[in-house]
């Protein structure tokens, strides 16, 4: 049964579920008091399954007992070095609940591997057998086990006393001893050679081989989902093939076929109380699946849709290249025309927040970007010692060194009145001032109904902090896949669905409140939770940083002009759907035309260069 139990995954959500249940006062008194705790653990199981997690008794027991190894082992290893905290992720958790437990030595969790969980708090029960230390690294990872040799000390060898009576006699039986040894009990060199090592170098080593476990795990893994996506791809082939037969069934049926014989030849079905139409009085009736059997009921016109709704369906998994071509002239007619009534910042004000000491290109891509999609104004909102770096990359940009002051939000603001959107994000950084800072940027932006983009390192912020952006209709989200995924974990209860990212993007922006979320990908994929939109213009095979950062500058002024624009001139699609369309088809237009013209060689300063030719190709033409 172990077996079978030890190889499930465990996501950080779920183990945090499990540790706060774990860790109640009620639940440590009972394994505490009890030897036997199958019981404990069924109730934790079954707690669990209330959240919404699938877990039994025995993988709840295992994924504790992988936990609290992981813990003593590293607290021991932070006394000699500070080196192996990295091994607890959950270190702060653990030592939370079992901070006032009897010590364990991590020597003889080693050399003894006899000494387990009954050591810590009895929540073993007998008969589970004994585990190695890199079992319980796979345990406290929730990944499949693997052998490797265990630490153990033996006695060495003593001679066998004989007598010197005669010395060949002496040889003989010598040898007679050492071929009569059995090969079992002959002390083995392989388990022999950890003896000496001190309990550094012991840590090392077993750090060492899991890593190379892991490493095989992942490369076994990825062949598995390899042929399981194959699997899939089959299933859906004799979906679609299955939907084809039943397409065409429906159609058959709802065709013209022969009138019966108690039907009048050319008379439409008569209902009460309800003449034709004088238009229709020379057509003749398409009889429903009813009549086509012998019965002259009415069938409602309804039934004739069977085809358009199988269509619809196929449509959902297969975007038809009709979808970019109804919405590139939505973009057209959002684009401000030419004329000589306006006035500088008329045509957009965008604001970049972010820029700091180690990213000081990102915000100039954004900002430049925004600029030669034809906004007017670029406003760089960055921390002090990137102002300068920032600056001098163009003199077009209006550059901001408040970002890392005391009262960065206050600062920005003061700006928000002269600007109609604000893009988040780009070379923002981790450093949690700066985050608490965009936080407070986006919130103000929010409350002003400013269009908000958030990218890069704003999305960090957003998986930790969901309410700063959820809800609001006039915030789009641009992940790449690795940054989907963080986003999707924290706010959906689904699987991620390896082959329906379409799906995948809708549940994201629904659990976001409908705000429309931007996957960038092999094909962009665009969502606000009621319309899916893909975008597969051709760009390059060429993935060179500061591209997302073309998306999201662009981004800044057509989801102005968007948000602007008459809403007739929309047709009632979204304008964050038609400004993340725009500016995807933008993106790789240019990323197109670069690569044409630079090959491998191909930036995203080559990229911003052909802006100009790309949009006039694409949208002015």
């Amino acid at each position: 049964m172990l077996a079978n139990t030890r190889g499930f995954l465990w996501s950080d959500v779920e183990t945090r579920a499990l540790l706060d249940i774990w860790g109640e006062q009620d639940v440590q008194t009972a394994l505490d008091g009890n030897f036997r705790n199958s019981h404990v653990y069924r109730d934790v199981a079954c707690r669990l399954g209330e959240m919404g997690f699938d877990r039994t008794p025995e993988q709840c027991r295992i994924r504790v007992k992988g936990l609290k190894r992981q813990y003593y082992q590293a607290k021991e290893g932070i006394k000699k070095n500070g080196h192996y905290r990295k091994i607890c992720k959950f270190y702060d958790e653990m030592d939370r609940i079992l901070s006032n437990r009897p010590h364990i030595d991590p020597q003889d969790m080693i050399d003894s591997v006899a000494i387990g969980d009954e050591a810590m708090d009895g929540t073993e029960e007998e008969g589970e057998g004994i585990d190695h230390p890199q079992e319980a690294y796979g345990e406290s990872t929730g990944e499949c086990s693997y052998t490797e040799h265990p630490v153990k000390l033996e006695y060495p060898s003593f001679p066998i006393p004989v007598p010197v009576s005669n010395s060949a006699s002496v040889g003989q039986r010598q040898n007679h001893v050492q071929n009569s040894t059995p090969a079992a009990t002959r002390p083995k060199r392989s388990k022999k050679r950890y003896a000496n090592l001190s309990l550094d170098k012991l840590m090392e080593k077993f750090l060492e081989q899991s890593m190379e476990a892991e490493e095989s795990f992942y490369k076994y893994e990825e062949q598995r989902l390899k042929v399981e996506d194959r699997r899939r791809e089959a299933e859906h082939a004799r979906e679609l093939q299955m939907l084809q037969v039943l397409g065409q069934m429906f159609a058959g049926i709802a065709s013209p076929a022969a009138p019966h014989p108690q039907t009048a030849p050319c008379a439409p079905p008569q209902r009460p109380h309800n003449p034709q139409p004088a238009g229709c009085s020379n057509q003749t009736a398409t009889p429903g699946p009813a009549q086509a059997i012998g019965t002259s009921a009415f069938i409602p016109p309804p039934r004739r849709r069977s085809p358009k709704i199988i269509e619809r369906a196929f449509s959902l998994r297969s975007p038809s290249p009709r979808n970019m071509e109804n919405m590139i002239p939505l973009v057209k007619n959002i684009i401000p025309p030419w004329t000589s009534k306006k006035h500088k910042g008329q045509d957009g004000r965008v604001g970049i927040i972010g820029g700091c000491q180690e990213y000081t290109g990102a915000p100039y891509f954004a900002a430049i970007s925004a600029l030669k999609v034809g906004a007017d104004l670029s406003h760089v909102f960055c921390t002090k010692d990137a102002a300068t770096v920032i600056k001098s990359y163009s003199p077009e940009l209006i550059v901001h060194p408040v970002l890392d002051s005391p009262n960065a939000v206050a600062e920005v603001e003061k700006w928000l009145p002269r600007l109609h959107s604000v893009v988040v994000g780009p070379g923002l950084g981790r450093d949690d001032k700066l985050l608490e800072n965009a936080k407070g940027i986006i919130e103000k932006s929010r409350s002003r109904g400013i269009p908000v983009i958030i990218d890069a390192d704003g999305l960090w912020l957003v998986a930790q902090q969901p309410s700063v952006i959820q809800g609001y209709q006039m915030g789009i989200l641009t992940p790449n896949f690795m940054e989907f995924s963080r986003l999707y974990e924290a706010m959906c209860r689904y699987p991620l669905d390896m082959n329906d990212n379409r799906r995948n993007v809708m549940r994201l922006s629904e659990a976001m409140g409908n705000l429309t979320v931007v996957l960038k990908g092999e094909e962009d994929i665009i969502s606000d939770g009621d319309k899916v939109v893909t975008c597969s213009h051709e760009g390059s095979s060429r993935r060179c940083g500061g591209q997302g950062d073309l998306l999201s500058g662009s981004l800044g002024a057509l989801a102005h002009w968007a948000y602007t624009s008459p809403p007739e001139k929309r047709h009632g699609i979204k304008p964050s759907l038609i400004a993340a369309f725009g500016a995807c088809s933008l993106t790789r237009q240019c990323n197109y035309q670069a690569f044409h013209r630079h090959g491998r060689a191909t930036t995203t300063t080559d990229m911003i260069a052909e802006i100009g030719t790309a949009f006039k190709k694409l949208f002015e033409s």
